[in-house]
């Protein structure tokens, strides 16, 4: 009996994902635990491994699919003495119905992405005016109304369940009976619109070029961080802090740590920060709305550069876990976020954010708060500068630390008092031992 191959659920939130590569082709033969694709998420790739063994029959999803919901059929094998061709005759796509052209289902597949990005009429969603229920209409339907700027509540529907298909729009405008849409004005279906008229720029005409497509990743990325500078209110916050007592008991701890164990300055910052935040517990939250979330547990995200984009893997409890520990567990969740192995639920739900840049030689940055928490701090390098100590100049190695907060959440004293806490830690790290 052949085995069928849904897309997989990779974290208990998704809903969709691009089946970005096939590692497999159709005729091959696969053993349980062979990777046959990979997955993107919001979050990362994934690779997807087969559960069963048989011959590949049957590939219904392309690579580079976006959007693929949880669930859906992707590919299907044939059992050892099973016919492949016997399989691939009998999961032949159903039929579409009569009244929706065989086509349209698949244009609409690759039209949704476009229709999603795209203004829509009454706030972003097309509405019966007099029902206020949503006019059930085809992606492909709403494309071609909306660039011929035809009113779908003046369209009827001969699709299933009185769904607006494709020929429903085409019989309209070809009698020319709809009205046009109303013009759309909040302030989301301008942000659209803007979004539409900054993709319609070209390359330039004279400098050779490379088209690459964004990754889910990315597409992530620029979306949240977007709205993290546009809707919540930054401010910022530094503050210096000398290293040379934390580097000599780096040098010790290393100096008599099991065999692969090696402690970073980077372990030392996140135990600090997790520290601090039971020391100021005003700092540990998250603005909602009309509403606060207080945490009791510092969990840290940490920011990790891969191919691509940044993920931020989660050290849970860090207040409470010793230094080695927070290094095992940082070593090896960067390595398996940077081979594509870290699960989503391990890049989520954190409370504070830590970006470091000074392995870089950055001295000095802000950075942008990673919504829904209230602060990230952003770490420059240590380096030797003049210091004045007792009324005498002198040399330490200083690292200048800037935090990034949420003043719905997080006011300018609440910050000074944690940056001032974290900072009595890192200049007396003896005192993260207590």
């Amino acid at each position: 009996m052949a085995i069928e191959i849904f897309m997989p659920a990779l974290s208990p939130t998704m809903e969709h994902g691009t089946l970005a590569k096939w590692l497999v082709k159709e005729g091959d033969t696969v053993e349980s635990g062979d990777v046959i694709a990979e997955i993107e998420t919001d979050k990362a790739t994934m690779e997807v491994e087969s559960i069963d063994e048989g011959t590949v029959a049957k590939i219904f999803v392309a690579e580079g699919s976006e959007n693929v919901p949880v669930g859906q059929l992707i590919a299907m094998l044939a059992e050892e003495g099973e016919d492949v061709a016997d399989v691939t005759a009998s999961s032949a796509p159903k039929a579409a119905p009569a009244a929706a052209p065989a086509t349209e289902a698949v244009e609409d597949k690759v039209a949704a992405p476009i229709v999603d990005a795209l203004p829509t009429p009454v706030n972003g969603i097309i509405t019966d005016a007099q029902t206020g229920d949503r006019i059930k209409a085809s992606p492909l339907a709403k494309r071609i109304a909306k660039n011929e700027g035809l009113d779908l509540q003046a369209v009827t529907g001969s699709g299933p369940y009185g769904r607006i298909i494709k020929a429903d729009v085409e019989a309209a405008l070809k009698s020319g009976t709809a009205m046009s849409a109303p013009a759309a004005t909040t302030a989301g279906t301008a942000a659209a619109q803007a979004a539409v008229a900054a993709s319609e720029y070209g390359p330039l005409a004279d400098n050779p070029y490379e088209e690459k497509k964004l990754s889910g990743m990315r597409k992530v990325i620029a979306k949240r961080l977007t709205e993290s500078k546009t809707t919540v209110p930054h401010f910022y916050l530094t503050v210096e802090c000398e290293l040379d007592k934390l580097l000599a008991m780096r040098k010790e701890v290393n100096a008599g740590a099991p065999e692969g164990i090696k402690v970073s300055v980077n372990d030392f910052i996140i135990k600090a920060v997790a520290l601090a935040l039971k020391a100021v517990p005003a700092a540990n939250v998250q603005f909602a709305g009309d509403k606060m979330y207080w945490y009791d547990r510092a969990d840290i995200s940490v920011a990790v550069a891969v191919d691509g984009g940044l993920v931020t893997p989660v050290v849970k409890g860090a207040e409470s876990k010793g230094l080695g520990a927070i290094a095992s567990e940082v070593k090896d969740m960067a390595t398996r976020a940077r081979d594509g192995k870290l699960m989503p639920e391990e890049m989520s739900g954190g409370t504070f954010s830590i970006s470091n840049l000074g392995m870089f030689g950055i001295k000095e940055f802000s950075a942008v708060i990673n919504p829904p928490q209230g602060a990230i701090l952003a770490v420059g390098a240590g380096e030797q500068r003049a210091v004045v100590k007792d009324g005498e100049l002198a040399v330490a190695t200083v690292m200048n630390c800037t935090l990034s907060c949420d003043h719905r959440a997080i006011d300018g004293a609440v910050g000074a008092e944690f940056l001032k806490a974290f900072k009595g830690f890192i200049q007396n790290p003896l005192s993260m031992m207590l």
